[in-house]
C-alpha cells in the first residue's frame, strides 16, 4: 500500500468535504436528480465518501470495491425494476465510480458509464465539484433516457424509490 494513499485517507476531513459539497451544492444535486428521474425509468443515488477507514485501507479496499459495498448498503439494488444507479464519489482517492443494477447490464456499456466517471473527475480536478456532479447527473440522465425512456401510459412504474438527496458517508 503506497504511503501517499494512506496519508490522503488519514488526513482527509469531513469539513473539507463540506467545503467541496456545501448545502447549496447538495440541494442542486438533489434537484438535478429529481428532474432527471422525470425523463427516464431509472433511479439515481449519489453518495460522497470522504475517506476509507484504516481497516479498509489495510485490507486493500479499492474505490470500485467500496462502491459495490455502498450499492448494497444503500439498497440501490432494491428497486422494483432493478433500475438503480449509484454514483459513488471517493474524495481521498479522487475517484468516481458508477454501479448500475442488472436491469442496465445489457443496454448500457461499461465504457459509457466510465466516460461519465471521467467527465466528473475532470471537473473535480479543476475544483468544480458542483459543475462536475451536475454534468455527471445530466450525462447519466441522457444515457437512461436513451435506453429507458419514461412511458407516460405505463401505470406500473413505481414512484421515486431512492432518496434524491446525496448521501454523505
Amino acid at each position: 500500500m503506497p504511503f501517499a494513499r494512506w496519508w490522503r485517507h488519514i488526513t482527509a476531513s469531513h469539513w473539507l468535504t463540506r467545503r467541496k459539497f456545501p448545502s447549496a451544492t447538495l440541494d442542486a444535486i438533489e434537484a438535478a436528480i429529481a428532474a432527471a428521474e422525470r425523463t427516464h425509468a431509472g433511479q439515481i443515488c449519489f453518495a460522497i465518501e470522504t475517506a476509507l477507514t484504516p481497516r479498509q485501507l489495510y485490507r486493500g479496499l479499492q474505490p470500485r470495491q467500496r462502491a459495490i459495498e455502498v450499492f448494497g448498503t444503500l439498497r440501490v439494488w432494491d428497486t422494483e425494476r432493478n433500475n438503480g444507479v449509484l454514483v459513488y464519489v471517493q474524495l481521498a482517492d479522487r475517484q468516481v465510480d458508477i454501479v448500475a443494477d442488472r436491469g442496465f447490464g445489457a443496454r448500457v456499456a461499461d465504457l459509457e458509464w466510465e466516460s461519465v466517471c471521467r467527465l466528473m473527475e475532470q471537473h473535480f480536478r479543476a475544483g468544480r465539484y458542483r459543475d462536475g456532479a451536475l454534468a455527471g447527473i445530466q450525462a447519466i440522465a441522457d444515457l437512461l433516457t436513451r435506453h429507458f425512456p419514461v412511458d407516460a401510459t405505463d401505470r406500473s412504474l413505481p414512484g421515486n424509490e431512492l432518496p434524491d438527496r446525496p448521501r454523505l458517508l
